[in-house]
């Protein structure tokens, strides 16, 4: 292949003038230009204009294969027409009652019959403030003070989450946060349940949360029979077990991971597909802890005991249609395995392309999520699927598709007509065969532009 005159990056700006020109403006608005951190991009981020099924189309016209695919929301693609006609018919009847609605009742219901551990449930307005509302309850029901997570895994943006999220997963401040948070959080080392059974023996940890498909949406995996052994040692040493299945539930099944496995943690934190992409989140779970959050006719009960919850937006009607409308679809199983095996089939070709050219890097995980790493090998990179990376350390995997390979593979996926996230993706129930194909043609192309500019010259020897 002859070598373009442009180099990746001005090749992308070349392609996105009208992005360009609108981050020209977003920075005198925004921190930085964005409204998410995920959305930073140098030299600027793509503005869409319009978005349909597994594409989107940016504001220069250019069509991507999305797999950002709403930060994990869009299980279902974008603006399925299911969930169009539901909040297309529900905008129209009013979108804040502040009084309760029949769809609240339905969303709920739905909720519980696909997750059977939620005996009740709570709305929230997102992810991040219910993982705020399940640390909440569980300190309320046990009376102790500490929270255990898991080095990497990711839990919203709220204080309590922040600690060990990033790398290194041992830094004990964060900007804004007050010590004392980072004094009430214990962050156990990657996958060590004995870590976890000593702290728990100690009899101040409230709750234990974790992802339960393993840090960041699988990025670092859990054991086999992981999550079998943290219910026993939880129950043992009676320890809330918070399964935050934010982007898990109703994607790795249509209970998530618990319904997969057959393991009911006390509280589930959900988000994302659970509203059908619009905003709102929930937590689930034991019906004596939820009565925390119960009016009682006892004003000490109420002004002392009860844990309070407001919300502006909880279970507001337009969310409330998108969910109902969004979970009666992805109750079906055949959703989630057609997802599955799309995924499956694009980490084998991203696989086979990588050794075929020789380059050091390795594309895994499970479920309809995929993860790709350049500059390091695996022991079992052969060309195949790989949901466990072998002989790679858990920071590596974290880090995943960073530094200046990462930011070149990501722009220049982009100019090939691929949008990544987090440098892999989330594959949707509407992603086909033709999609996933032209995404490992459009990866193949990106290498071969990076090889061109001598970026892999110097990992031959790794």
């Amino acid at each position: 292949m002859a070598r373009s005159t442009l180099t990746i990056e001005e090749a992308f700006i070349a392609q996105h003038p009208g992005s360009r020109a609108r981050y020209e403006r977003a920075v005198r608005d925004f921190p930085s230009g964005v409204t998410h951190d995920a959305r930073y991009l140098r030299p600027f981020p793509l503005y869409v204009e319009r978005a349909s099924g597994p594409k989107k189309w940016d504001v220069d016209g250019n069509e991507l294969i999305d797999y950002a695919m709403g930060h994990g929301a869009l299980l279902l693609g974008h603006a399925h027409p299911a969930i169009v006609e539901a909040v297309t018919a529900q905008v129209q009847r009013g979108t804040h009652y502040g009084a309760g609605h029949e769809l609240e009742l339905e969303w709920a219901e739905r909720i519980r019959s696909l997750m059977p551990s939620c005996e009740r449930v709570k709305f929230t307005a997102s992810g991040t403030e219910a993982t705020l509302l399940a640390m909440r309850l569980a300190r309320a029901f046990t009376g102790r003070q500490k929270i255990l997570k898991f080095a990497g895994h990711f839990h919203g943006w709220q204080d309590y989450a922040v600690p060990g999220e990033k790398l290194p997963f041992t830094a004990r401040s964060s900007p804004g946060i007050p010590q004392a948070v980072f004094d009430t959080v214990v962050v156990a080392p990657v996958n060590d349940l004995a870590f976890v059974e000593h702290r728990l023996s100690e009899g101040d940890i409230a709750a234990v949360i974790l992802e339960p498909s393993g840090a960041s949406w699988a990025s670092i995996p859990l054991p086999d029979g992981f999550l079998h052994r943290l219910r026993e040692i939880t129950q043992r040493y009676d320890t809330v077990l918070i399964f935050d299945e934010v982007i898990t539930g109703f994607r790795w099944s249509p209970g998530g991971v618990q319904g997969l496995l057959g393991i009911q943690p006390d509280l589930t934190t959900m988000a994302k597909i659970m509203a059908g992409g619009l905003p709102g989140g929930a937590v689930g779970g034991r019906a004596d802890i939820l009565a925390l959050l119960e009016f009682r006719d006892d004003p000490a009960w109420n002004q002392e005991r009860r844990v309070q919850h407001p919300g502006t937006f909880n279970a507001n009607p337009l969310s409330a249609a998108a969910g109902c409308a969004c979970l009666q679809i992805v109750a079906d199983p055949a959703v989630q395995r057609h997802a599955d095996a799309m995924a499956a089939r694009l980490r084998r070709g991203m696989n086979q392309i990588l050794v075929r050219r020789g380059i050091p890097g390795f594309v895994w995980g499970e479920s309809s999520v995929f993860h790709i790493v350049l500059g390091t090998r695996c022991a079992n990179q052969h060309g195949e699927d790989i949901r466990v990376p072998e002989g790679v350390a858990p920071e590596v995997l974290k880090a995943g598709l960073s530094g200046r390979l990462g930011h070149l593979l990501h722009l220049a996926m982009v100019n090939e007509g691929v949008d990544l996230f987090h440098g892999g993706g989330l594959v949707s129930a509407v992603h086909t065969e033709a999609e996933i194909d032209a995404t490992i043609e459009a990866f193949d192309r990106a290498l071969q532009r990076m090889d061109d500019e001598g970026l892999f010259a110097s990992l031959a020897a790794n």
